[in-house]
C-alpha cells in the first residue's frame, strides 16, 4: 500500500546526520541525494525521504505515496482527488529525474499534506 514516505526537516543537516547513522544501523543507506532531499533504502529504491524545510513553524506537511498498478490508476486517483477538492501539486506524468517509469501525480489533502499516486513501470516517453 505504501510506496514511500517522507518528512520535512528544519535542521537538514543535524536530520541528514541522525538519520545517516540510525538507518544505517539497520542496513539502510542514501540512494538517493538532490541536495535539499535525500531518499533512503536498503537497494536502489529510496522508500523513506528527508527535505530541507525553510519555514519556522513547527507543524509541517508530511509526504505519503501510495503504490498504484499503473498509469491508468493513477490518474483516476488524481481526478478522484480533485473531484473530491484536492489542491493539484503536479498532475500525472513521467518524473524521469527520479528514475525511468517513475508515474506519479501530487495532491494536497484537506490538512495539506503532499499525497501521491506513484506507478513504476510506465514506458519511457
Amino acid at each position: 500500500m505504501i510506496d514511500h514516505f517522507g518528512i520535512n526537516c528544519s535542521d537538514f543537516e543535524a536530520s541528514t546526520a541522525f538519520y545517516d547513522a540510525v538507518l544505517g544501523v539497520l542496513g539502510h543507506t542514501r540512494v538517493m541525494d538532490f541536495g535539499v532531499a535525500i531518499g533512503y533504502g536498503s537497494d536502489s529504491d529510496p522508500q523513506f525521504w528527508i527535505s530541507r524545510w525553510p519555514g519556522a513553524e513547527p507543524n509541517r506537511e508530511m509526504h505519503v505515496a501510495f503504490a498504484a498498478p499503473d498509469e491508468g490508476m493513477v490518474k483516476a486517483f488524481y481526478d478522484k482527488a480533485i473531484e473530491m477538492g484536492a489542491e493539484s501539486l503536479h498532475a500525472p506524468r513521467l518524473w524521469p529525474e527520479y528514475h525511468p517509469g517513475y508515474y506519479g501525480a501530487f495532491v494536497r489533502d484537506p490538512d495539506g499534506n503532499n499525497i501521491e499516486a506513484v506507478c513504476h513501470s510506465a514506458p519511457p516517453a
